[in-house]
């Protein structure tokens, strides 16, 4: 009789396990299914930090594992240099950040920390320039994303007598300037110049 008892015991107790699992409300879906698409756009909007070249108005952060006074964030100068704690400047003009890391990683072990670690991001970009037939050119920082015509939009949009069919770009470096039709698909890259032409009648 004891093992009858205690056998439909365990049985109810089975039982009401599985119908409690039924009528619990479901796992709510993991967030990184939403969050994929945004995190997949922002980074092909982002230029591609792997083959990125530094240039001048530039920020990074450098951090050297377990040395505090010997990290934080670094503007690259007029200079197309970085002023590193210890080590003095380090050339950052048209060097990527995986370049930097080792240079500053031979240094620092020439004489100063043994087996240094460190790490290079860019925390922003240098600004770009729209020239022109736009309500007020100038300078502007470097957005994610960022294409002719909403540099157009963020220099306060075309004057009437802009060429809204077509604009010349030149990158960073370049000595001439290259006619490309107005599109919402080329994005734009830091320290570009976008110049906006006058229309003829």
């Amino acid at each position: 009789m004891t093992r009858r008892f205690l056998l439909a015991f365990v049985l109810s107790a089975s039982c009401l396990g599985a119908c409690s699992s039924i009528g619990a409300p479901a796992a709510p879906a993991a967030q990184s299914v939403m969050d994929a698409p945004a995190a997949a756009v922002d980074a092909a909007a982002l230029p591609s930090l792997s083959d990125y070249t530094l240039g001048a108005a530039d920020k990074v952060r450098i951090l050297v594992y377990n040395e505090p006074n010997l990290s934080g964030e670094f503007l690259v100068n007029s200079n197309g240099m970085i002023s590193v704690p210890l080590i003095g400047d380090v050339t950052a003009l048209n060097r990527t950040t995986t370049q930097i890391r080792a240079d500053i990683e031979t240094r620092l072990s020439a004489g100063y920390l043994r087996a240094p670690q460190v790490s290079v991001d860019v925390l922003t970009f240098r600004p770009f320039y729209i020239l022109g037939e736009v309500n007020k050119p100038g300078d502007y920082p470097y957005s994610a994303g960022l294409t002719a015509l909403k540099a157009v939009a963020t220099a306060n949009g075309f004057t009437y007598r802009a060429d809204k069919k077509n604009y010349y770009l030149k990158h960073p470096g370049q000595s001439e300037e290259v006619k490309h039709p107005m599109s919402a698909d080329m994005m734009l890259q830091p320290g570009d110049t976008v110049r906006i032409a006058e229309r003829y009648f």
